[in-house]
């Protein structure tokens, strides 16, 4: 019988669910808010995590979600001018973008953001003044993409729960106890698929990132049903699966956390449909899927084998974050799949989520193309 020798260390085998979220047993506030002779205070105390358990919402009722992206003009006048330094990380995902501030877009210019980050799937914006914003101005930045999702298990900052924190505290190296069972602390998600309606334009910016490591990669979920031969998509094509958040927040209840609404599970098509673009995207992950609606236990997990391999190998349709002070990132949840990367010791990683719902996820027949886009970028 083996004996657990952490909380970590209790839960890291119930599954793949983001076991890297050490809850508050390994929180130190006063080394956060003061520092410690190794290292530096919080550069952001105002976003330090909090965990109240008495705090507890209903459940989410559906709504009509309109992306911003449909009314935007395409040619970008309002986000992107002459000035600007664009850079494409890869062919199909992922730009750079410098000398546009966020803060600042109108709402014409929030509405290409929308429909360039639909296009993009990942927008890297550096040098921004979003985290030094008051947190009610940045929540309401959000807010413009649609409603914005409360995680029923992440702590946020005090007074603020549509805030979603990923924090790891300056000496805090408990992701030795998950790499003690396992190779690689990468989970390959998009976030919160388990809802009836997910995200879809999301915000990501980062607080303190360590001086080496901790990047976030990302995976083009478009190209990776492209690459498929077109008798694969076919058979994709009219499949669901289940999604679950009761096994995540079980875990987290393991490791002292908080659940503020009570987990729920969905079934979502396994391609989707964008409603801007109308791309066709897989849309199945090892955190949250759990099977195939009406396959039998080998079969689904034959076929959810395939594809999250597919997923994890393709490097070719893949980029990589790397943090610096004053990044933003804006993905698109329903085509970006992403994963963290804790492959740092002992050095604060702290970044906030603004993460809007979408529509509920909807197939399109087979057949269809995705409209033209007509845009330079």
């Amino acid at each position: 019988m083996t004996v657990a020798t952490s909380k970590t260390e209790e839960v890291k085998t119930r599954g793949n669910f983001k076991e890297i979220f050490t809850g508050p047993y390994a929180y130190d506030r006063k080394a956060e808010e003061e520092g410690t002779k190794d290292h530096p205070k919080a550069s952001y105390p105002n976003y330090l995590p909090t965990w109240d358990h008495s705090e507890k919402y209903p459940p989410l009722q559906p709504f009509t979600h309109h992306d911003r992206g449909l009314q935007a003009d395409r040619s970008l006048p309002d986000l992107l001018n002459a000035g600007l330094e664009v850079e494409e990380l890869t062919p199909s995902i992922g730009s750079i973008i410098r000398g546009v501030q966020l803060s600042r877009l109108n709402s014409r210019g929030k509405d290409q953001l929308a429909f360039l980050t639909a296009q993009r799937k990942v927008v890297v914006f550096r040098d921004q003044d979003f985290a030094d914003l008051p947190i009610e101005e940045a929540v309401e930045f959000g807010a413009y993409f649609g409603r914005l999702h409360i995680m029923n298990i992440s702590p946020c900052p005090k007074g603020h729960p549509q805030v979603h924190l990923v924090h790891r505290g300056a000496g805090d190296t408990s992701v030795q106890n998950v790499l003690a069972g396992r190779t690689t602390s990468v989970v390959w998600h998009n976030d919160v698929t388990n809802e009836e309606q997910p995200p879809g334009t999301t915000i990501m910016y980062i607080l303190d990132t360590p001086k080496t490591g901790g990047d976030t990669l990302f995976v083009d979920m478009v190209e990776a049903y492209n690459r498929l031969s077109p008798g694969f998509q076919q058979r994709l094509h009219g499949l669901r699966a289940l999604h679950s958040g009761i096994e995540q927040a079980e875990s987290q209840k393991a490791l002292g956390g908080i659940c503020r609404r009570e987990p729920v599970f969905n079934e979502h098509p396994v391609i989707r449909t964008h409603p801007v673009t109308g791309d066709k995207a897989l849309y199945v992950n090892p955190q949250y899927t759990r099977h195939i609606v009406g396959y039998k236990k080998e079969e689904s997990d034959a076929l959810l084998k395939f594809l999250y391999d597919h997923i994890a190998f393709g490097a070719d349709f893949q980029t990589r974050v790397k943090w610096e002070k004053g990044t933003v990132v804006v993905f698109d949840n329903r085509v970006a799949g992403h994963s963290p990367l804790n492959d740092f010791q002992g050095q604060r990683r702290h970044l906030a989520r603004l993460t809007p719902q979408a529509e509920r996820p909807y197939e399109t027949a087979f057949a269809d193309k995705p409209r033209e886009m007509t845009n330079g970028h």
